[in-house]
This record gives C-alpha cells, structure tokens and sequence, in this order.
C-alpha cells in the first residue's frame, strides 16, 4: 500500500477526484490524532482541515521521500503543538467512545469493555505528552518507528527509548488502577 501517495501523485496532475481519495484515507485518524493534543473534536476537525487546505496550497513542499501519511501526520502535530501554544493552557483531552454493533455481545460484556477502554483512556491521560504521541502513532496509526521519529522531530532511537518508557509507564499505571480500592 503507497499510503496515498499515488493519489497525491494524481491530484498533482490534475485528478481532482483523487484529493477525495485522501480525505477519506485520512481524516478520521487526523481528528482523532489532533484531538488528542486540543480535546475539542470540533477544533480537531478545523485543524485537519487546514492539514487538507496546506497540501492543496502547498504542493511543491511535499517530496515523496517519506510516506505521505508520515507527512501528513507531521502537519498535523505541528498545527496542533501551535494550536495548544496560541491557546496557552493544558489540553484538557475528551475521548469519545466508538460503539461497535454487536448483537451476539451481552450486556455485561459491553460494560467490562468500556471499563476497560476508561481505564486505558485514563492510564492513557496520566502519561506525559510525548509518551501518549508515540503509544498513539504506533498503536493506533500502525506507524513505523522512522515515521512516529519524523512525525515526533526525534531519531530512530529516541522513539525507541521513548516508545519502552511509554510502555513502561502505561503499565505502571494501568497495574496502580487496578491496586486502588
């Protein structure tokens, strides 16, 4: 898979339905990325639509060295960094719930599922910044290393060490959870 590069290569040409292509290959997980750092979907949605808005306008920034998902996602980070320094306070993070259909699941099974995502949401919001960007980049967005590395502005073995560390301390939060009364 090209990660949307051949639609881009597409839309540079002239394909103007091919810009569709990324939009749908692309903005759920942008918003859901750029929630993270703002927790206001509605300011996530704005922003990834200015991630949109800068690759129509900038055409030549993007070289196809990288993939254009890790590209993408870099925007993205970035506008959502600038977004928090402009508002200059802490992000106050909102999760919402995706309900999966599920008629053969029983209601209790349903309830220890949300029990579970609560408390992997609120392990999750206890952690620092950089350790919930690179669980989120290579858990949630399937990312390579390199890629969360080139999103993130680090090397290969930053995210490597950052990545155990982050590990490390979801676990510990995760097992301190499940020690209180």
């Amino acid at each position: 898979m090209d990660n949307g590069e051949s639609s881009y290569r597409r839309f540079l040409d002239g394909d103007e339905s091919a810009f569709g292509e990324l939009l749908d290959m692309y903005s759920e997980n942008l918003i859901f990325f750029i929630n993270r750092y703002v927790g206001n979907v509605a300011i996530a949605q704005e922003l990834s639509e200015d991630v949109f808005v800068d690759l129509i306008i900038y055409k030549k920034r993007y070289n196809f060295k990288s993939s254009l998902k890790t590209y993408v996602f870099a925007i993205a980070r970035n506008k959502a960094v600038s977004y928090v320094r402009r508002c200059a306070r802490k992000p106050e993070y909102a999760y919402e719930y995706i309900e999966e259909e599920s008629d053969r699941r029983s209601i209790e099974d349903e309830f220890l599922k949300k029990e579970q995502e609560r408390a992997l949401h609120a392990a999750l919001e206890r952690l620092n910044e950089d350790y919930k960007t690179v669980l989120h980049l290579i858990y949630f967005e399937d990312m390579s290393n390199e890629d969360a590395a080139k999103v993130m502005n680090k090397n290969k073995k930053q995210i490597e060490n950052l990545l155990y560390r982050a590990k490390q301390a979801l676990k510990n939060e995760l097992e301190s959870e499940v020690m209180l009364p």
